[in-house]
C-alpha cells in the first residue's frame, strides 16, 4: 500500500459548506473537466459507500442508497466546497449484476485509475463481517501498481461488538497483507470514525502529488466480478 504523509491542514470535516452532484460517466470522455483534487471511494456492491460519503459530507441523500447491490453502474462525481470532488466508482461482486456489467467493471475503473491525473487518493472500503475476495485484493494491487495512495476503511463497525472487533480484522488484514493499525473503522450509524477518515483525505490532498497514472503496460485483465 502506498503510505500518505501525515501533513497539518484545515479540516474540511468541520466546513461541509456545499455538496453537489456533478456528472456520472463510463469514459474519459464523460469525466469533468481535471482541476480540483479527487478522492474516489471503492468497495464490493453493499459494503457501504453510499453510506460512507453521505455521513463525510453530512447530507441525508447525496449519495443513494439501495437495498439492491449493483445499482450503482457508472462513476459518479460529487463537487464540495467548490475545493474538492469525491468520486464514487460503481461497486463490484454482486451475483445478480448482468454479464455484460460485471465484465465492464474492470475495464471502467482501471482505466480511471490510470487516466485521472487529478487523482489523490482511493479509499477502499472492507465489510467488517466479510474476509477480502479475489476482487477486493486484485483493486488492492491495482492501488499499488499504479502508485496510488489508498486509504482502507473498515465498514459496518457497529455489526460486530468491540469485544469481537480484533478477531474481525485479523484476517482482512492477513489477507490483504496490510497492518491492522491501515485500517480506519467505520460506523455509519454512529458515525465513528468520520473525523479520521477526513483526516486522511486530508492528507492526502496536502500531500499535493498527483498519483503517477499513465501505465506503460498494457492493463492487467479485469477480475471476475462474479
Amino acid at each position: 500500500m502506498v503510505p500518505i504523509p501525515t501533513i497539518p491542514t484545515e479540516t474540511i470535516a468541520l466546513h461541509i459548506k456545499s455538496a453537489e452532484f456533478i456528472t456520472s460517466a463510463a469514459a474519459p470522455g464523460g469525466y469533468p473537466p481535471p482541476g480540483l483534487p479527487e478522492i474516489a471511494f471503492a468497495g464490493r456492491s453493499n459494503v457501504g459507500k453510499s453510506s460512507l460519503i453521505n455521513v463525510l459530507v453530512e447530507r441525508k441523500a447525496l449519495v443513494r442508497t439501495s437495498r439492491t447491490p449493483g445499482r450503482t453502474q457508472l462513476l459518479n462525481f460529487f463537487n464540495i466546497n467548490g475545493t474538492l470532488t469525491l468520486v464514487d466508482l460503481p461497486g463490484y461482486g454482486y451475483a445478480e449484476v448482468p454479464v455484460a456489467v460485471k465484465k465492464a467493471w474492470g475495464p471502467m475503473i482501471r482505466t480511471f485509475l490510470e487516466k485521472r491525473s487529478t487523482l489523490r487518493a482511493v479509499v477502499l472500503l472492507f465489510d467488517i463481517r466479510r474476509v477480502p475476495r479475489e476482487e477486493d485484493l486484485q483493486l488492492l494491487d491495482w492501488l499499488e501498481e499504479l502508485g496510488i495512495p489508498t486509504i482502507p476503511v473498515i465498514t459496518k463497525a457497529d455489526k460486530v461488538s468491540r469485544n469481537q472487533r480484533a478477531a474481525q480484522l485479523k484476517p482482512i488484514a492477513e489477507a490483504t497483507g496490510l497492518d491492522i493499525a491501515d485500517f480506519t473503522l467505520f460506523s455509519a450509524l454512529k458515525r465513528e470514525g468520520r473525523d479520521e477518515v477526513w483526516e486522511r483525505i486530508e492528507d492526502a490532498i496536502a500531500a499535493g502529488q498527483p498519483a503517477d497514472n499513465a501505465a506503460e503496460t498494457d492493463p492487467a485483465p479485469p477480475p471476475d466480478a462474479a
